[in-house]
C-alpha cells in the first residue's frame, strides 16, 4: 500500500499562487510516476500533471499548461506542483497519486487531497 499526503493548499484570489507537496516514499519516487488530479464537487475527476520516475518527463492537462509547474525532489521525498495565475475555474480538492500508468490517468493510489479555493 503505497501513502501519500498531500499538502499547501488554500484560499487565493484570482491571479494568485499556491505551491502544493506531495510526500511518498522514496521508493514510490524512484519507481512510480506520481501524478496529480483534482476533482470539484460533482465533478469527475481530471487529471492535471504527471512527472515520471526520472523527473526528465513532465505533461500537463491543456487547461494549466503554461501556469503550472511539476517537480520533484527526492531528497526531501517529495513533488511539488507550483500553481500560478490561479483561476475560478480552478478550484478543487487536489490529490497526488501513483501507479504503474499514472501518467496515463490511471491511478492506483492516491492521498485524501487538498483543497484549493480561489475567490475575491
Amino acid at each position: 500500500q503505497e501513502q501519500l499526503v498531500e499538502s499547501g493548499g488554500g484560499q487565493v484570489q484570482p491571479g494568485g499562487s499556491l505551491r502544493l507537496s506531495c510526500v511518498a516514499s522514496l521508493s514510490t519516487l524512484e519507481n512510480f510516476p506520481i501524478s496529480w488530479f483534482r476533482q470539484a464537487p460533482g465533478q469527475e475527476r481530471e487529471g492535471v500533471s504527471c512527472i515520471s520516475q526520472s523527473g526528465l518527463t513532465q505533461n500537463y492537462a491543456r487547461f494549466v499548461k503554461g501556469r503550472f509547474t511539476i517537480s520533484k525532489e527526492n531528497a526531501k521525498n517529495t513533488v511539488y506542483l507550483q500553481m500560478n495565475v490561479l483561476k475560478p475555474e480552478d478550484p478543487a480538492v487536489y490529490h497526488c497519486a501513483t501507479g504503474p500508468d499514472a501518467c496515463r490517468d490511471e491511478w492506483t493510489y492516491w492521498g485524501h487531497g487538498t483543497q484549493v479555493t480561489v475567490s475575491s
